[in-house]
């Protein structure tokens, strides 16, 4: 597991295992978002399995599927609605974590510049300058 700091409260990574989620809550983490769908992922990490193993270690646990090339408005706001409900610094994952950087800074146009949203991921190799557009009529800013 590589944990990726976008900010103080936020990381995103690849996909996690059960074994890793002991690890997740010595790091502090409070919440966990899963944004891949269970049809991408063998049955052991299904939300169902990491939801267990995650609420088992006192943290909380959000899914919500993003589907690559297809990101809905719909998990936009479930991640915004996830990192606001938030007790202390969320963890979401995904293949790569792009799709976690995604929604991330789609949530918060118009709470930060689109410049900075596009270059704090491009720090961990993510590359959003595709969702500019996107990022700029949700700001206003189109």
């Amino acid at each position: 597991m590589e944990i990726r700091q976008l900010t103080p409260t936020y990381a995103v990574s690849p996909q996690i295992s059960l074994t890793d989620v002991t690890a997740i809550r010595a790091a502090g983490f409070t919440t966990v978002i899963d944004n891949r769908p269970d049809a991408e992922i063998p049955a052991e990490l299904h939300a169902d399995q990491m939801r267990r193993a995650v609420e088992d270690a006192g943290m909380t646990f959000v899914s919500n599927p993003v589907i690559g090339g297809a990101i809905t408005m719909e998990a936009v706001d479930g991640q915004r609605s996830a990192v606001e409900a938030a007790t202390g610094p969320v963890l979401a994952y995904c293949a790569s974590g792009n799709r976690s950087s995604i929604v991330w800074a789609l949530a918060h146009a118009g709470k930060t510049p689109v410049n900075e949203l596009i270059a704090i991921p491009a720090r961990w190799g993510y590359n959003l300058e595709p969702f500019r557009a996107a990022l700029e009529r949700l700001a206003g800013e189109a």
